[in-house]
């Protein structure tokens, strides 16, 4: 019996695992290609397949070194770091308890009903409808800077925020909302007290999904802060596109500069991730979990799939990276 529950344990599903090799090995040949090219000199770089993925003669960082003058890189980080940082706060605050007003008066109230559907419509309004009206109105209100476009990506984020908090609150049990009024708590204290901290894992994907289309966003930036020097670094990158071509070498170091922040970010969260599922058990379960952890291969695979979107979306909203292919 022991036998036949050893070998259940240890069969493999080789198709997901061949299915999960292909797709890291999708995601890891336009990085490589990012890699080789941002260390390679313009006279290394050839039409043909071989060269293209040869390794450079000398491995330098006179690119990278170049790529932070044009690019400003310092200015344009802490630009990209303000809007990014603000908005994801502003976001969780202001979302969330749009959201729990929303969702709790759905059942009860037809105009709730009707803000909910007229915001949510908002996410299939295309942004170049809005994108000329909206550069008059900053420029004429005076917020054509950095707190008018974090004002924007308030607003633009809202429709799919409300839709995933709403969700989110079909989850929570009433019975804790009434539980603390019977203990006298005001609708604001149950909301800060007990709603707002459960919603924990719904705050993680919204700060997720609002901070990588912060950052990666050229367009709102472009067309708001253009002329007043204050460059983030997706729109920093463009000065590599010119009319004659696209400085590749120096592109990609950009990119690969600009990946660094976001790669850090996630390392910090999966260190403290498993910082807490180590520590936060009682000491006679540590050893058993140190030895689970070591053995096991499902938060291998969490991280490397967690670690190639990270890469793949990168890709996807810096168009450079994938250029060549």
């Amino acid at each position: 019996m022991s036998k036949k529950t050893n070998n259940q344990t240890a069969k493999v599903n080789w198709p997901i695992t061949i299915l999960l090799i292909i797709g890291c090995l999708t995601v890891f040949f336009p990085l490589y290609m990012a890699v080789i090219i941002a260390f390679k000199q313009p006279s290394e770089m050839t039409n043909d397949i071989a060269g293209a993925l040869a390794f450079p003669k000398t491995w330098s960082f006179a690119n990278f070194a170049e790529a932070m003058k044009v690019t400003d890189f310092w200015h344009s980080l802490g630009n990209s770091l303000l809007l990014t940082i603000v908005t994801v706060i502003l976001a969780i605050l202001i979302h969330s308890l749009a959201g729990y007003a929303i969702g709790r008066s759905m059942a009860n109230k037809k105009f709730y009903n009707f803000a909910y559907l007229y915001i949510v419509s908002g996410m299939f309004v295309p942004f170049a409808i809005l994108m000329m009206p909206l550069v008059k109105q900053t420029a004429q209100i005076g917020i054509a800077n950095r707190f008018g476009v974090i004002v924007l990506y308030v607003v633009f984020f809202m429709p799919m925020n409300i839709l995933l908090y709403s969700g989110y609150l079909k989850n929570i049990p009433l019975a804790l909302e009434e539980a603390a009024r019977v203990d006298g708590a005001t609708t604001w204290s149950t909301y800060w007290n007990i709603i707002f901290p459960i919603m924990k894992p719904m705050h993680a994907t919204v700060a997720v999904l609002t901070a990588m289309s912060t950052w990666n966003d050229v367009m709102t930036p472009l067309v708001i802060m253009s002329g007043t020097g204050k460059n983030t670094l997706p729109l920093a990158q463009l000065n590599f596109q010119t009319q004659f071509g696209t400085n590749y070498n120096l592109a990609f170091a950009s990119y690969l500069l600009a990946l660094l922040p976001i790669l850090i970010f996630y390392l910090i969260c999966q260190i403290r991730r498993h910082f807490f599922d180590i520590f936060a058990q009682p000491s006679y379960m540590l050893h058993r979990l140190l030895i689970d952890h070591l053995k096991s291969w499902n938060y291998l695979i969490s991280d490397l799939i967690s670690c190639k979107c990270i890469v793949l979306i990168a890709c996807i909203f810096y168009p450079g990276l994938p250029s060549l292919f």
